[in-house]
């Protein structure tokens, strides 16, 4: 029976789930509800192994196809946590959790690979193994690093690990990737300015904080413009500024700055980062203050290498008919970078249609984009361990 046929009779089933889990949310690494629902329906589904409590909450299922002679092990990652926003939808399947909502679609993500897995074990059509990855903590958690280093792909002994995730202003059900960078590295950072404090109508007697914190943010805007290759994109956004002061007439003695670096090059990392200290420090000088950078790097570039990205567009081709090879690259972050670091693989976007922005409280996984996305990773396992007759 055709894919997408067998699909569509589970389709209700699989809204079912994703709306269950979107009215349900958890956060990074508290996704027990959720990780325990995945686990049961693995089971259900009949897989030959399912392991909980992979880097903390995540989720494994093995599937074992019909073919034994390929030796080929390929893994399909979900992501399963939601963000800390209050969701705006007004749906009557809304969060039932305030201030936790999946704004993000990995409530989709974790349903479609359920309903691949429900296929996948019924059919067995593939010489090899699937491994069901669902990954805890993707929103700034480090989940997939948490799984890496608890060694589930060694375990599980996965050659290679594809991914994807929905994107708003695509239509709806159809794919779009890249060969190369994808989506850009997300390293964090936090500038902490000290001086001495005192009364606002006598600054001669302080080392205004405040005041020095200011030029530090305009300084660093000269980082990427001035810096950095024009050809290698990067961002540095200061997205805080706090100090100990909170009333009208006192002049701050501390201040930190908190800040993200985004970039698509590895080699730019080093540049940027050795930069900030250097101004940071400068430019508080210059002010009488003191600057200390606090460098945390987060996610690596999503980089796709030609032949696992080849082999993403051709089940995206099967399912879809035609697939969008030249997307930009975005400066958002992604996890699944991680993943990419320790084995080959490849990531991709599915069409949201015209929906809200990814982590905007109005946001809504639209699940006209399940069947496609569950025939994406049927398609690929079925592609790239074809049974023998």
């Amino acid at each position: 029976m055709p894919i997408k046929n067998r699909l569509a009779e589970m389709l209700p089933e699989i809204i079912a789930w994703r709306q269950d889990i979107h009215a349900h949310p958890e956060l990074r690494f508290a996704e027990h509800r959720t990780a325990a629902m995945v686990a049961r329906k693995l089971r259900d589904f009949g897989c030959d192994d399912v392991v909980e409590g992979v880097g903390k909450t995540g989720v494994i299922g093995v599937i074992h196809g019909r073919g034994k002679g390929s030796g080929r092990v390929i893994g399909f990652r979900a992501d399963m946590d939601a963000l800390p926003i209050t969701e705006a939808t007004g749906l009557a399947h809304a969060s039932t959790s305030p201030g936790k909502m999946h704004a993000c679609g990995h409530d989709g993500h974790t349903a479609m690979l359920l309903g691949a897995a429900q296929y996948m074990a019924e059919t067995r059509a593939f010489d090899g193994t699937v491994v069901l990855v669902f990954q805890p903590a993707e929103e700034g958690g480090g989940g997939a690093r948490a799984m890496v280093d608890d060694g589930m792909l060694d375990r599980f002994g996965v050659q290679e690990i594809y991914g994807m995730h929905n994107w708003p202003g695509l239509p709806v059900g159809s794919f779009a990737t890249r060969v190369g960078p994808l989506m850009a590295a997300a390293d964090f950072f936090d500038i902490r300015l000290r001086g001495k404090g005192g009364h606002g109508a006598m600054p001669h007697q302080t080392v205004d904080t405040t005041v020095a914190a200011a030029q530090v943010v305009m300084a660093l805007q000269q980082i990427v413009a001035r810096n950095v290759d024009p050809l290698k994109p990067a961002v540095l956004s200061i997205c805080a500024l706090h100090t100990d002061s909170d009333t009208h007439n006192v002049i701050a003695g501390e201040a930190v700055l908190k800040g993200t670096v985004r970039y698509l090059h590895p080699e730019v990392q080093s540049l940027i980062r050795s930069r900030i200290d250097e101004v940071a420090r400068a430019t508080a000088a210059a002010c009488g203050a003191e600057a200390v950078l606090e460098y945390r790097p987060c996610v690596p570039p999503t980089i796709n290498a030609p032949e696992t990205v080849a082999h993403a567009i051709a089940a995206a081709q099967a399912v879809a008919g035609a697939v969008q090879t030249d997307i930009a690259p975005v400066m958002g972050g992604e996890d699944f970078a991680d993943f990419l670091t320790e084995r080959p693989g490849a990531f991709i976007f599915v069409g949201n249609g015209d929906s809200a922005a990814l982590h905007h409280p109005t946001y809504e996984f639209n699940d006209d984009a399940i069947a496609a996305g569950c025939s994406w990773f049927a398609t690929l396992a079925e592609q790239q361990m074809p049974l023998r007759h």
